[in-house]
């Protein structure tokens, strides 16, 4: 069949989830069958967010093929299981860069390069390359970012009018995600913000075909009948999208719905069926755990919490795996010095995620300290990791220079250093190691018993490294380095003896966990701190 397309648009406010929607809404359509993948347009002018700030931007996905993209890529992958790459996320960087290159070039032939048709060409273009040659999707989805009305998608809306208007109708629908208020006050939902948003949308030209409505309330038959007439819609184009505890139960809600149908129905598609009992169970077990943990993550991006926004996920993903619901307790490593005990002491677990940056490290590596000498499961990322071996160089090996030369240039102790293929690299922006890398696996370890395989692949962003100068002096100490790439020496994964699960890794597990697929150091990181907890819980039974 024809690729058949779908846009996802936002109104009202912006952070109303039209990555969760447009994941759910794939992850519906591959459970009918149907090959499926998401792009995201973001409006912002940067090339990509790796620049950007995890305060201001959250995290940065990374996917297989390299590319720094939008924290909403995590939730296309977790959802559909369908790997991501640079064509699934496109800025307005992105596309004046390609049409100025274009230009000087001489690709125009003297043309004066404009909005229109040059800019929403280039978009156009964007969207047909997602779903071409060999990797032809059944379905591609296409989130616009923002909200109707920004001055900076209006290239991004334009360019999808156009679209239309090339594709046959059975080819594309038009999804628009929006907020319907309940006023406690006065015990109404309140339409009018839906109304002036679907207005400014079809000012621009583009009809939405369904309605998703973020409500904190159901929404009845009347405020149904009134976006169905004032919207342009059917009334069974109208989805409720309420607010539920968890994202995944987003899929369940619009399958319930009826959205599967809904989209065949509208695309003059054959009727299928589908046995959705899979997301049920997974919910199910999301919401009735067996017991809790509390993970400390010891970060210093806390004030944003989707700058772990692929941690958290995957600690969901590991708790469904182990019975248990994961509780975060949010650490600020800049606060830790001092507050150890009061702060750690009565924790299952800790992690310390990546970063970059001097700030909050020494707490980073208190942290490490503290769950090395208390016996507590730990997972170091990235520079979690460095932190982890900074210390048992400076504690264990009496470097007590150790360091990164990240956050001390003269170092006489760079037990952490540039990497050799990033030193005479001077632009930041898309240069560091970047996208999927092998590792081999020592066998005997607990990474090579969670994988239960010796080759591995995980996505990596960093620059700095473990310096292998070091190696023999930790390995007599105690340290197993046990994930290695071979072809460039590099060290994957440190562990330690003597300790019932401490694992570091150099690259980035969470980004390829998914739904009904955990990550294995996600899953076995939480299961060691189950066991922990338990412990800890049989020793106060005994004493009471």
């Amino acid at each position: 069949m024809d690729t058949k397309y779908i846009f996802f648009t936002g109104g009202v406010i912006s952070g109303l989830g039209k990555g969760i929607a447009a994941a759910s809404v794939g992850a519906l359509l591959k459970a009918r069958g149907y090959s499926v993948t998401i792009q995201k347009f973001d409006p912002y002018i940067n090339i990509d967010p790796g620049t950007m700030s995890p305060l201001q931007h959250g995290e940065v996905y990374v996917t297989e093929d390299g590319s720094e993209a939008d924290l909403d890529l995590g939730h296309y992958e977790r959802f559909i299981h369908t790997e991501m790459t640079k064509r699934n996320n496109l800025t307005t960087g992105q596309v004046y860069h390609r049409v100025i290159t274009k230009e000087r070039k001489g690709d125009y032939l003297g043309a004066t390069v404009q909005v229109i048709p040059h800019i929403t060409n280039e978009i156009k273009e964007a969207i047909r390359k997602v779903s071409a040659n060999s990797k032809k999707f059944d379905f591609v989805i296409t989130e616009v970012g923002g909200t109707v009305g920004d001055i900076e998608s209006l290239p991004f809306l334009e360019a999808i009018r156009q679209f239309c208007l090339e594709e046959p109708r059975e080819n594309r629908l038009i999804f628009h995600l929006t907020l319907v208020p309940y006023i406690k006050s006065s015990g109404e939902s309140k339409t009018k913000p839906t109304q002036h948003s679907v207005m400014r949308l079809r000012e621009i030209g583009l009809q939405p075909d369904v309605l998703l409505c973020r409500t904190s309330k159901k929404l009845d038959i009347e405020t149904i009948n009134k976006l169905s007439l004032f919207c342009n819609v059917t009334s069974e184009s109208v989805i409720e999208a309420r607010d539920v505890k968890s994202i995944y139960e987003v899929p369940l809600m619009f399958h319930k719905s009826g959205v599967s149908e809904l989209i065949q129905d509208k695309l003059g598609l054959p009727e299928t069926t589908d046995d959705f009992s899979d997301w049920k169970e997974y919910v199910r077990k999301i919401k009735h755990p067996k017991g809790k943990i509390t993970i400390a993550l010891c970060g210093k991006y806390n004030k944003l919490v989707d700058s772990y926004k692929s941690i958290l996920e995957a600690f969901v993903h590991a708790g469904v795996d182990n019975s248990v619901k994961v509780d975060v307790k949010w650490v600020d490593t800049e606060e830790l010095a001092g507050n150890e005990k009061e702060m750690l002491g009565n924790v299952d677990g800790i992690l310390i995620p990546p970063g970059f940056g001097k700030r909050g490290v020494e707490g980073k590596i208190l942290a490490a300290r503290y769950a090395r000498i208390k016996k507590i499961p730990f997972l170091g990322i990235c520079l979690g990791m460095q932190c982890s071996v900074i210390e048992f160089s400076r504690n264990i090996c009496g470097i007590k220079d150790a360091n990164s030369s990240e956050f001390d240039s003269e170092t006489r102790a760079p037990i952490i250093d540039f990497m050799e293929s990033q030193r005479k690299i001077r632009k930041k922006g898309g240069t560091m190691r970047l996208g999927a890398y092998p590792c081999t696996l020592k066998s005997g370890t607990k990474a090579a018993k969670a994988y239960g395989k010796s080759e591995i692949s995980e996505r990596h962003r960093h620059r700095y490294e473990f310096n292998n100068k070091y190696k023999s002096r930790l390995q007599k100490r105690g340290m197993v380095f046990s994930g290695i790439n071979k072809r460039d020496n590099l060290t994957e994964i440190i562990e330690l003896k003597n300790h019932p699960w401490f694992v570091g890794t150099q690259f980035h597990p969470e980004l390829k966990s998914r739904v009904f697929d955990t990550h294995p150091l996600f899953r076995d990181f939480i299961g060691a701190s189950k066991k922990y907890r338990a412990r800890k819980e049989n020793r106060v039974s005994k004493k009471t």
